[in-house]
């Protein structure tokens, strides 16, 4: 993941040096954003090293109403946060490897479009194309080489609740628990396939997939667009997916229909929903949701923020209600789930006494790189009273969940080991 990690930013202060000589845009990104990137990268230095990170975006803070979402979101499997639903984890005991589509959380800007499949198309345009624009409709799509992958998608700020309850640093955004991914089998064309058939210049350096859903306008008026992220084409051509099948099912409405992009092991923003365009560019290219959002700010970083975020961290949650009741004198049988953005899951450990000793879980799947790993342990608590219970993942990395998260303004990649509170029933 390091080595990632490395490459990103080395490509970031790339793009930023050719944004100042005026060979990149950044299309919707104020230039007081793109000033405090630039100092970060130490492109600039005439700029002053205390510019604040961006504030809270309002939407992020709306009230529970489920407002926009097609499918029905019952309460003992969703915690509704403004446009958004998180799945309860524990309503993901007994539903099998992957996720089914009733309990799938969404992650929504604004609010889900109901798109005609027969009149849809995607345009691929761009001076990163050696002709002019083409356009492919989904039958286009489909008469391509389909290919399966089974891979979770998981929004950057997935459980960033944590940072507040268990660690004392709030942070802005939507107080996600652990709910905010599902593990899907997706089934589509694969991108590189539809650029090299729309003309792939070998002098293009980023892709940015767009979004059909509405533009996202902050409460203070701020228009920024239909949602967009650009991705390296070094990542395009890799292992990108257009899906147009959701678990041997088309794509129902809040997951992207007809089309979406999926970027394994990314966050979850990288995987545009409702597809409606891509930009092929020769020079690099910003969106506010590489620079304003989906970067680390904070303490710890540089004014500019990190990089922006790519890969997912490690993390592992029981499926268990928080505050749980659990009869002493009783074998229960403790299960969850653990996944990883950089390599397949080795190994899992579980403390039943708030983490004076740990005793390893049974891994219930091969580890996969992109996806999860199912795990179970059993327990029979002898003392009433609360418990906290812990898991603590490793990956093939060599990587395993730290005790605490360095903190980020906005909540991003929280992958401390959770302290699963319960209480023990005499």
């Amino acid at each position: 993941m390091t080595g990632d990690i490395e490459s990103e930013a080395s490509y970031d202060r790339r793009r930023l040096h050719q944004w100042r000589a005026g060979l990149a845009r950044a299309e919707g990104v104020g230039r007081r954003d793109m000033l405090r990137l630039l100092a970060a990268a130490g492109v600039v230095s005439a700029v002053p090293v205390a510019l604040p990170a961006p504030a809270a975006r309002a939407a992020e803070h709306a009230g529970p109403t489920g407002e926009g979402i097609v499918k029905p979101l019952p309460p003992e499997l969703f915690t509704v946060h403004g446009t958004n639903a998180e799945t309860r984890f524990e309503a993901l005991a007994g539903t099998g490897f992957t996720t089914p589509i009733s309990h799938f959380f969404v992650r929504n800007h604004t609010t889900t479009p109901r798109i005609d499949a027969a009149a849809w198309e995607l345009r691929v345009r761009g001076d990163g194309l050696t002709g002019g624009a083409r356009r492919f409709g989904l039958a286009d799509l489909k008469r391509l080489p389909p290919v399966t992958r089974t891979a979770f998608v998981e929004c950057a700020g997935n459980a960033r609740n944590y940072f507040k309850t268990q660690q004392d640093r709030p942070a802005s955004g939507t107080p996600w628990g652990t709910g905010a991914i599902g593990t899907a089998r997706w089934r589509g064309a694969r991108l590189s396939d539809v650029l090299r058939l729309a003309g792939l210049s070998p002098r293009a350096v980023d892709v940015m997939p767009r979004g059909l859903d509405d533009e996202y306008v902050t409460s203070d008026g701020t228009n920024y667009g239909r949602v967009r992220r650009p991705l390296p084409v070094s990542k395009a051509l890799d292992d990108v997916l257009l899906a147009y099948e959701m678990n041997g099912v088309p794509l129902p409405p809040d997951h992207g229909f007809p089309v979406r992009l999926l970027v394994p092991s990314w966050v979850g923003i990288a995987s545009i929903k409702w597809l409606g365009d891509i930009e092929v560019s020769t020079t690099p290219l910003y969106s506010p949701w590489n620079t304003d959002s989906y970067r680390l700010f904070g303490d710890a970083y540089p004014p500019g923020g990190s990089a922006p975020l790519t890969r997912q961290t490690l993390k592992s949650a029981f499926e268990l209600p928080w505050n749980a009741r659990l009869s002493a004198h009783t074998r229960h049988r403790l299960t969850g789930r653990a996944w990883s953005g950089a390599g397949a899951v080795t190994r899992v450990e579980v403390s039943t006494d708030g983490g004076t000793s740990w005793r390893p879980a049974r891994l219930r799947d091969p580890g996969r790189p992109g996806s999860w790993t199912r795990w179970s342990i059993p327990w029979t608590p002898r003392e009433p009273g609360p418990a906290a219970l812990l898991s603590r993942a490793t990956d093939s990395t060599g990587r395993t969940q730290p005790e605490t998260t360095v903190h980020n303004t906005q909540g991003y990649l929280f992958d401390a080991v959770l302290r699963h509170a319960v209480t023990v029933e005499a």
